[in-house]
C-alpha cells in the first residue's frame, strides 16, 4: 500500500498571528521553520511512509522540503483546506492508495507512534482522524483512498470529518495520538510546548534549540 504524507503549510510571514504576543515576527518565523524542519524530519523516519508532499507559497519552506527530499507543490488556494485537496489531487495522480495529512506545526511528532498508526489495519474506504488536545479540530488525517472525502479543516473540523465519512459510506474512526495532539497556534500552545520540552529528550532537535536560543536572548 502506497502511503504519501501531505503538508500545507501558509507563506510564514502570514502564518500563526496568534502568537504575536509573545514572540516577534522575525523570531516567530525562525520558530516556523525549526517546526516544519522537525516535522519532516519525523516523516523521514517512518519506514511505512513512501513520499511526502508539502503544498506552499513560501520560498523557506519549499527549501526546507526540499532540503528533506520532500515533493513542492506551488500553493495556488485560498484556506488550509483547499491546499490540502492540491496536495491530494497530485498524491492520487501519483498512485497513492493512502494519504496522511499533518500539519506543519507538530513538532513532538513522533515516527514510532506514526508508524503503529499507519500499521492499524482499516477498511478499504476509511477516515481516520487524530484530534488536537482540545478535542474538537483536526491534527491529522488518514484517507483511504486519497479522495475519500473532501478536507474540511477548522473550528470542529473532528465532528465535520467524521460526518463526512460516514455521508461517503466510509469508515470513521478517531484515534489519539499524544505526539500530534499539541500544535501551536497561541501562546498557552507555546508554553505548553515549552513545558513538554523540558520533560522530554530525543525529539524537536530544531525546535528545542530555537527556543533555547529565544531564551537566552531574552534572559
Amino acid at each position: 500500500m502506497s502511503t504519501i504524507a501531505i503538508l500545507p503549510v501558509k507563506r510564514f510571514q502570514q502564518a500563526k498571528q496568534r502568537l504575536a504576543q509573545a514572540v516577534a515576527q522575525g523570531h516567530r518565523r525562525a520558530l516556523l521553520e525549526a517546526m516544519l524542519s522537525d516535522t519532516l524530519l519525523a516523516l523521514r523516519r517512518v519506514r511505512a511512509i513512501d513520499q511526502t508532499i508539502v503544498v506552499t507559497a513560501d520560498r523557506a519552506a519549499a527549501r526546507i522540503a526540499e532540503g528533506h527530499e520532500a515533493t513542492v507543490i506551488d500553493d495556488t488556494a485560498s484556506s488550509h483546506s483547499e491546499a490540502a485537496l492540491l496536495g491530494v489531487s497530485h498524491a492520487g495522480e501519483l498512485g497513492a492508495s493512502r494519504v496522511l495529512l499533518v500539519p506543519g506545526d507538530c513538532p513532538l511528532i513522533d515516527p514510532v507512534e506514526l508508524e503503529q498508526l499507519l500499521s492499524r489495519p482499516t477498511p478499504a474506504s476509511s477516515v481516520l482522524i487524530v484530534p488536537d488536545r482540545h478535542g474538537a479540530g483536526t491534527n491529522a488525517l488518514l484517507l483511504t483512498p486519497p479522495e475519500v472525502i473532501v478536507p474540511a479543516f477548522g473550528d470542529g473540523s473532528r465532528h465535520r470529518h467524521a460526518a463526512l465519512a460516514v455521508n461517503q459510506g466510509a469508515a470513521a474512526d478517531v484515534v489519539e495520538l499524544q505526539s500530534l495532539a499539541l500544535d501551536i497556534d497561541t501562546p498557552d500552545d507555546l508554553d505548553t510546548l515549552v513545558s513538554t520540552l523540558a520533560d522530554t529528550r530525543g525529539r524537536a532537535a530544531h525546535t528545542r534549540g530555537l527556543l533555547s536560543q529565544l531564551t537566552r536572548t531574552h534572559a
